[in-house]
């Protein structure tokens, strides 16, 4: 989670911003931001730009017809690796915690939502659970330069690991979906298994399985297996 945050933004940027609002950030879709381009996240029914348009950063996993936007957190991104909580409070002091792989929104046909929260509800806090991992963690993030941008592709790991074999592993995404996208199939692989590079490649294999690209952004294919494997392995480099 320290990667994660570090990862984003600048220094000024981090001193002045507060959790609630890095995971309740909007898209950085270009044309999100162009009001002189069709946008379905901006004014929905207007339709996507991005599906004909520059879509080399957007999505490939998660998106529709109606938006292939992503979502450009780093810190959520971690917290969807360790099952974080978003504690929120309602109208008539009603709260209610929800889990963060339930908290954002995939785009569907109404990708102006973002998220769950009911109208009303505010942010009180984040919960995280008992540390399970220990070392066995690691965030990294793929981008155009090396400071200040937004990631291509993020991959957040945690792994339980005793005697070499991988008890739990936990793996998301950044840069990919219209969330933090978790990697459901590379965990189920990766468990009950001894890591070794070979796993690990398996892993990344099995985690793109079901990826659908632009015309753009193919690339993000091998990238996020690369990105996979090299953030499996700095994590398990402790066993």
């Amino acid at each position: 989670l320290t990667r994660a945050i570090l990862a984003g933004a600048t220094m000024q940027i981090r001193n002045m911003a507060t959790n609630g609002g890095n995971i309740l950030q909007r898209t950085r879709c270009p044309y999100f931001y162009d009001h002189a381009t069709p946008c379905n996240k901006r004014e929905p029914g207007t339709g996507c730009s991005a599906l004909q348009g520059l879509n080399r950063t957007h999505a490939i996993f998660g998106a529709s017809e109606a938006c292939v936007a992503i979502h450009p957190s780093d810190m959520a991104v971690a917290l969807s690796a360790l099952d974080a909580e978003v504690a929120v409070l309602g109208a008539g002091g009603k709260t209610r915690n929800i889990p963060f792989s339930e908290f954002h929104r995939l785009p569907g046909e109404n990708p102006e939502k973002d998220n769950t929260l009911a109208p009303g509800e505010l942010i009180t806090g984040i919960a995280l659970p008992p540390p399970l991992f220990k070392k066995h963690v690691y965030y990294l993030k793929v981008r155009d330069r090396t400071s200040y941008a937004f990631a291509l592709v993020s991959v957040a790991v945690a792994l339980g690991i005793e005697d070499g074999t991988v008890k739990e592993a936990r793996i998301a995404m950044g840069g990919v979906a219209h969330k933090p996208w978790r990697v459901t199939a590379a965990e189920e692989l990766l468990t009950g298994k001894k890591f070794s590079p070979d796993l690990a490649r398996e892993a990344a294999d099995a985690g793109l399985e079901g990826a659908k690209v632009l015309e753009h952004n193919s690339y993000k294919v091998p990238l996020a297996k690369s990105a996979i494997v090299r953030a499996l392995s700095k994590a398990s480099a402790f066993i």
